[in-house]
């Protein structure tokens, strides 16, 4: 039998590497004219930066050797702080923002007031800037002297981010929930799991996997965020660098911040392009081998002959 269907039964066609890539015809060429133009736009750079009329003044105020290395041990021992930060929000983050997304997601009218909840709570907290939430939770709360409330600022800045990351968070984990097919949940059912078994043992194990790499994203964005709780009085690593600012008006402590982030940051931007790169290239192969799987039986019933 041959035509449409005979078509649709074939095996598909390989994918040849494009052009300059690995493997890809013409791929030293395509090397040799990336490293020379990039050469060329950097030494362009340099030579504009350096001929400026500004350049020696900006050199002694951002480029100080002997300031660079006086600065650097209190700077990078302040970094404990923003990574102590870090973590602690991150683990509060990952559970409030999942319990969010399931409120959310809620089904029937008994639990509207509490989807409702949520949802004011993620538009509220996705709308304010950081810095205002920071600066309320750091300084109305402990001036009110409650007894029992902490005064620490750490605290208080572990709340502020938890409260501004868990509203990005939770979307992040609803785009994953609504990603997985209802008919996951409908087999689940029909095996006699309730509700929330099957969001449990069927659709979160999915819905998780599928976000892990904008989860990344958005804690690349919180490591950085850290640096805003020193509106507070947290002497952390930006805290840090404006007090030798202060001692010394130079500004090259603010290169050795930058390059702290820059060390931390750009490996884990690299490794979250892997995991997406990897989740693509594993779905690429899952779909080639159900086109492969039915096109042998496409075969086995007389449709490719």
């Amino acid at each position: 039998m041959t035509g449409p269907l005979n078509q649709l039964s074939a095996e598909p066609p390989p994918i040849e590497p494009p052009p300059g890539k690995s493997g890809g015809p013409g791929a030293a060429r395509y090397l040799l004219i990336a490293v020379a133009s990039t050469v060329v736009v950097f030494a362009l750079l340099a030579y504009l930066v350096v001929n400026a009329p500004g350049w020696e003044r900006v050199k002694s105020s951002f480029f100080d050797w002997d300031q660079f290395v006086e600065s650097a041990p209190g700077i990078v021992a302040a970094f404990r702080i923003n990574i102590a930060l870090f973590l602690t929000a991150e683990v509060l983050i990952l559970v409030f923002g999942l319990l969010l997304a399931v409120l959310r997601g809620l089904p029937g009218p008994v639990f509207f007031p509490v989807r409702l909840l949520a949802t004011i709570y993620v538009d509220v907290f996705r709308a304010l800037p950081g810095l205002l939430v920071i600066f309320v939770l750091g300084f109305a709360i402990p001036g009110l002297q409650l007894p029992g409330v902490p005064t620490d600022p750490f605290v208080w800045a572990v709340v502020a981010l938890t409260l501004l990351y868990s509203a990005y968070v939770s979307e992040v984990y609803r785009s994953g929930i609504d990603s997985v097919h209802p008919s996951q949940a409908a087999a689940a059912r029909s095996l006699g799991l309730s509700h929330s078994q099957a969001l449990r043992h069927v659709v979160l194990p999915q819905a998780v996997r599928r976000v892990i790499p904008p989860l990344l994203n958005d804690f690349i964005g919180l490591q950085k965020d850290t640096v805003l709780v020193s509106a507070i009085g947290l002497v952390e690593i930006f805290r840090q660098t404006q007090l030798r600012l202060q001692a010394t008006f130079n500004f090259t402590p603010f290169l050795v911040t930058a390059l702290v982030f820059l060390v931390v940051t750009i490996p884990l931007a690299r490794f979250t392009d892997w995991l997406v790169s990897r989740e693509r290239d594993r779905r690429y192969a899952a779909s080639v081998a159900a086109g492969s799987k039915a096109a042998r039986r496409g075969r086995l019933l007389g449709f490719g002959r």
